[in-house]
C-alpha cells in the first residue's frame, strides 16, 4: 500500500513537471512567433499569439498544430504603396503545418475579422476628406472642401462602401468608396471636383498574411468591419 502511494505521488509530481514544462514551451513559442510575424511584415503596433491544444510538445514534435490565434492591435499594413492602419485584426488558423526549423508554418484554413476606425479611414483616403458613419450598414459620410471659382465650398455626401475585385487581373479585393449622389447645384464641374475628393479605392490584401483575403465588409458606429478568410494561409515563414 505504501509503495502504491509513493508511485502515485511520483506520478503526480512528474505530471506536474511535464505540464509546467509544456506551458513554458508553448509560452516561448507564442512569443517568438508573435515577434517573427511582426518583424517579417514590418508591422507597427502589437501582436499576440495563442497556441491551442495540450500537450504542445507532442504537437510540436509532429510539426502539426491544431489551432493558432493571432491578435494584432494598432498595426499598419502596406498595400499599393500606401499605409493603412488597422485598429484590430483577429485571425484563427486551423491545421497549421510547421516548417522544418519551426520558423513558421502554413494553415490549411483561416478566418478572421478586422476593424478600421473612421479616423484611420480618413487618413487612408489621402484626399483631405473626413469620413464618418453614414447611418446604415455599408454607408459612410464623406465631408470635403473644394475650391470653385475662388470660393471654398464644404460638401458632405453619403457614400457606399463595397468590396470589389482588384483591377488588372492581380486577384484579391479592394475597398471602394463611392458617393451615392453629389448635387451639382447648377455649378459647372462641381460634381467632378467633389468626387475627386470623396471617391477612393484602397487595397488591403497585400498587407495581410499571404492567403488571407477580404471576403466581406460592413460599417457601424465603430468603423469599417472586415471579414477575412482563406486556405493555405502563411502564418509566418522561415
Amino acid at each position: 500500500m505504501r509503495i502504491l502511494r509513493v508511485v502515485m505521488i511520483i506520478g503526480v509530481l512528474l505530471g506536474a513537471l511535464f505540464a509546467g514544462a509544456d506551458r513554458l514551451a508553448v509560452n516561448y513559442a507564442e512569443n517568438r512567433l508573435a515577434e517573427k510575424i511582426q518583424a517579417q511584415r514590418g508591422l507597427a503596433g502589437s501582436s499576440e499569439v495563442d497556441i491551442h491544444g495540450f500537450p504542445f510538445l507532442t504537437q510540436a514534435l509532429s510539426h502539426d498544430l491544431d489551432r493558432v490565434d493571432l491578435k494584432l492591435r494598432g498595426v499598419e499594413v502596406m498595400a499599393d504603396g500606401r499605409k493603412t492602419r488597422l485598429a484590430e485584426l483577429d485571425a484563427s488558423f486551423r491545421g497549421v503545418k510547421l516548417d522544418g526549423d519551426y520558423g513558421g508554418g502554413t494553415a490549411a484554413r483561416a478566418e478572421g475579422s478586422g476593424l478600421i476606425s473612421y479616423a484611420d479611414l480618413t487618413t487612408a483616403s489621402q484626399t483631405g476628406a473626413t469620413v464618418s458613419y453614414g447611418g446604415a450598414p455599408g454607408k459612410v459620410r464623406v465631408t470635403v472642401a473644394v475650391d470653385v471659382f475662388g470660393r471654398t465650398l464644404n460638401r458632405s455626401v453619403v457614400s457606399t462602401v463595397t468590396l470589389v475585385d482588384a483591377e488588372g487581373g492581380k486577384g484579391g479585393k479592394i475597398v471602394r468608396v463611392r458617393a451615392d449622389e453629389v448635387p451639382g447645384e447648377g455649378i459647372p464641374g462641381l460634381e467632378r471636383l467633389v468626387r475627386k475628393r470623396t471617391d477612393f479605392d484602397r487595397g488591403l490584401d497585400s498587407g495581410l498574411p499571404t492567403g488571407l483575403q477580404l471576403t466581406a465588409l460592413t460599417t457601424d458606429d465603430a468603423g469599417l468591419h472586415l471579414t477575412l478568410g482563406g486556405t493555405n494561409v502563411v502564418l509566418a515563414g522561415s
